[in-house]
């Protein structure tokens, strides 16, 4: 096969349309996602199915407002719809229709040890079945696409294990059907902490409950701006990299991924100086950054024709994909009627 032929590897990702997207969204996810075009022939979803797993946060038109609301953001980062598919979840039929095969594929206690499902299922009073078996949608959504590389944080890596078990589980009892996905890290901004809790994950849901948690992308200047200036360090006043606080780490963890250094070369900057310093740096950075893609999601929100249309192109390519893939599981699985 000559290099013309080949096919270039494929990525498959996407963010939950709930809350609203920070910081921490756009470096671990956005960002990267984005520079992966030219290398990558990539899927990027917007999975509206997955928000449903706590009905009690959901309300319709919220959610649909969420919906474009993420998809304008993911064209805001730089995502080109003419490089990269980019659709809605629950308007490809086939993510649910796999999720439930596979639903009846994984045992019960792998979904019972999946580390979110125990996190989420303490602190809410009502647990739904969906955020149990939401892990098997997630392997449904990664395996429709025959996807090599999921982009996901270290968190997440526990998924696409799942995704892997669950696949080679399929194949063990009906023959050889899918492509095992492996999780695809990136090496910096792909966890970043929150500015009032260092030792928490920076968080959509806590972001709405919490001024000053998180940054978040559609925040106004005077927001972002408060949010920094108010992040936790500790309790000295002087940068020192070598015995710096969770705190200063994540600022620092911030800036580099803005500005594409490594966090060494930041802190030597500021080492030996004022948090101010850094802080009102951080400021200066995030803003260049988040300026140009508000404007880009205004002009896009702005234009609802041009955003649904990528939308239903973007589902029209990915039922191409993920149709068959789906009509050969039910098949190897023995549904439907024998012709």
């Amino acid at each position: 096969m000559s290099g013309s032929d080949r096919r270039k590897l494929r990525v498959l990702s996407g963010v939950q349309p709930s809350g609203s997207l920070h910081i921490g969204n756009y470096l671990g996810a956005l960002v990267q996602w984005r520079d992966l075009q030219d290398t990558y022939e990539n899927f990027f979803c917007v999975v509206d199915m997955h928000a449903l797993t706590v009905p009690e946060n959901v309300r319709a038109a919220g959610l649909r407002e969420k919906t474009l609301e993420v998809a304008a953001l993911y064209l805001a980062s730089g995502i080109d719809p003419a490089r990269s598919t980019v659709f809605v979840q629950s308007e490809v039929s086939a993510h649910a229709e796999l999720a439930w095969v596979l639903t009846c594929v994984a045992p019960l206690g792998w979904l019972q040890r999946m580390t979110q499902f125990k996190t989420k299922s303490d602190a809410a009073s009502t647990v739904g079945s969906g955020l149990l078996t939401y892990p098997a949608l997630m392997a449904a959504d990664i395996l429709l696409y025959e996807a090599d590389q999921v982009p996901v944080g270290a968190d997440q890596k526990q998924h696409i294990e799942l995704a892997r078990d669950v696949a080679a589980r399929f194949n063990d009892l009906f023959g050889p059907t899918f492509k095992l996905p492996n999780p695809m890290i990136p090496p910096t901004g792909a966890r970043v902490m929150g500015l009032d809790d260092p030792a928490a994950k920076m968080s959509k849901s806590t972001g709405e409950k919490a001024p000053g948690h998180a940054i978040g992308l559609l925040d106004p200047p005077n927001v972002v701006k408060k949010a920094i200036m108010r992040a936790v360090t500790d309790t000295g006043s002087e940068l020192n990299w070598a015995e710096a606080s969770p705190g200063v780490k994540n600022l620092v963890t911030i800036f580099a991924a803005i500005t594409a250094e490594t966090p060494d070369a930041v802190a030597a900057r500021y080492e030996g100086r004022g948090y101010g310093y850094l802080k009102k740096d951080l400021v200066d950075v995030v803003e260049a950054a988040l300026t140009p893609l508000r404007a880009r999601y205004t002009e896009l929100r702005a234009d609802p024709t041009y955003l649904h249309g990528v939308l239903d192109a973007g589902a029209e390519r990915a039922r191409a994909v993920a149709d068959p893939v789906l009509a050969r599981a039910k098949v190897a699985a023995g549904l439907g009627r024998a012709r």
